[in-house]
């Protein structure tokens, strides 16, 4: 199972589920990030954290911790 923390800069994967319940699923959700979305990873912060997306047009940062709820391909 691959999530979306395991993603290099560069890399433009699809997401399969989110993983997780309650607010912090719908939070993600709302975000834009749901199931058949394409997102590019553009860049991982030196130390990690967060990381810049883009998808559905605009860019997002989102934290290690919630990147790894979301199962890709």
């Amino acid at each position: 199972m691959k999530t979306l923390k395991d993603c290099k800069p560069g890399d433009t994967i699809t997401v399969l589920r989110i993983m997780g319940s309650g607010p912090v699923k719908r939070r993600i959700m709302d975000m834009g990030i749901t199931k058949g979305v394409e997102i590019m990873v553009r860049k991982v912060a030196p130390l990690g954290d967060p990381m810049e997306l883009n998808l559905r047009g605009y860019e997002l940062s989102l934290r290690k911790s919630d990147a790894e709820m979301i199962e890709v391909v």
